[in-house]
């Protein structure tokens, strides 16, 4: 069966290295796999060696005129081309004269999905696998359908392979060693991955002075603003003792994932990093939801926080919550951090609770099953 995933990158790769990950998942279990991307440059760092049974298509204007797959995703609302959508149409009409004339050689429809962005709001399990009757345009007659990522049995999980365990501490540790970017003996190494944010200058001097600190800063935004404050703490003699910053490169995602579990407190933000940090790193983590200006990320982060610390005790509880809402700048910075170690068992906790669930990927591949039935 061959699968099609268009992708549109809008800002900070989060969109690509979602699909990227997803395309390396399916064609792990031996699909055939088109990546449809408008901007495919990201993958040369990213995915510098590719992945077997994935081929990278520039989604460029007007589009190639390729055969549509028999399953088609569009990934986060991003519509196919109106060309593309029309052959899907065509193959789906031919596939009723087969019905009615089986020597016809011809296929059904593809099974067409809209793969949505991830959230712990109560509307994802009412929403997750509703169907979507296409009345106008290209693809009248066509059906869509919804699929809803998420945290709980009622959706369609998270994006990580199958039955996988998280890689052992020592071995992530080991691997950053080889890179020269590992703590010393003293020191906590933490993965500095997120927005411009005015909260970071107190999380960085409250890490600080629990502990030496190494931050591990990959591309993005935080770079700017990271090296700044290491030039105004230096100028004005207020450096933090024990401080250590390294800014990393480019990383494809398996490293970025080894970082992670590497770490001892991870700092992440958008959808694909925040997933891994869960999933395949035993450290606890700090979210930076991405903003929005109707203040809609709000809610997405409290019905996050709900799920996440629905077992942890009250005043822990409390004191993780406090972390999350401040780094979102939606409460002044707490006056202390959660105690790491009881901060590493809740999270340890959560993220075995993730792994009995059925991925993303195998939920994804079952789902195109049933609907190519009906």
């Amino acid at each position: 069966m061959s699968w099609d995933i268009f992708c549109k990158v809008i800002d900070n790769y989060g969109d690509i290295g979602v699909c990227w990950r997803l395309a390396c998942t399916l064609a792990a279990r031996g699909k055939a796999v088109r990546l449809w991307i408008d901007e495919p440059s990201a993958l040369a760092w990213m995915a510098p060696q590719g992945a077997p049974g994935v081929r990278v298509i520039a989604w460029t204007h007007p589009a190639p005129d390729l055969p549509p797959a028999d399953v088609v995703i569009e990934a986060f609302g991003c519509e196919p081309p109106a060309a593309y959508v029309t052959r899907m149409k065509d193959r789906g009409a031919h596939g009723l004269v087969h019905l009615l004339a089986p020597t016809t050689a011809s296929r059904p429809a593809p099974v067409w999905i809209n793969l949505e962005y991830l959230s712990a709001e109560a509307y994802v399990e009412r929403s997750h696998g509703l169907m979507s009757p296409q009345f106008s345009g290209p693809g009248a007659g066509l059906k869509k359908w919804f699929f809803y990522p998420g945290f709980t049995p009622a959706t369609g999980g998270l994006l990580r392979a199958q039955n996988a365990a998280s890689p052992p501490r020592s071995a992530s540790v080991a691997w950053a060693q080889g890179q020269g970017w590992a703590a010393h003996a003293s020191e906590q190494a933490v993965t500095v991955f997120c927005y411009a944010n005015p909260v970071l200058p107190a999380l960085i001097r409250a890490l600080a002075s629990l502990q030496p600190t190494l931050l591990l800063v990959p591309p993005g935004p935080a770079v700017a603003q990271v090296q700044g404050l290491m030039r105004d703490w230096t100028a004005s003699k207020s450096l933090p003792v024990g401080l250590r910053v390294i800014n990393l490169p480019y990383l494809s995602q398996p490293d970025f994932d080894q970082l992670l579990a590497s770490a001892d407190l991870n700092l992440v933000r958008g959808e694909d990093s925040f997933v891994q940090a869960q999933c395949n790193s035993d450290a606890p983590f700090l979210w930076q939801i991405y903003p929005q200006h109707d203040g809609a990320h709000l809610a997405k982060l409290e019905a996050f926080l709900a799920l996440y610390l629905a077992s942890c005790p009250p005043d822990l509880a409390l004191a993780v919550g406090a972390c999350f809402r401040a780094y979102n700048g939606l409460a002044p910075w707490p006056a202390a951090l959660p105690e790491h170690g009881a901060w590493r068992a809740v999270h340890r906790r959560w993220r075995d609770k993730l792994g009995e669930q059925t991925d993303l990927g195998s939920q994804l591949i079952e789902f195109v099953a049933e609907r190519r039935l009906k």
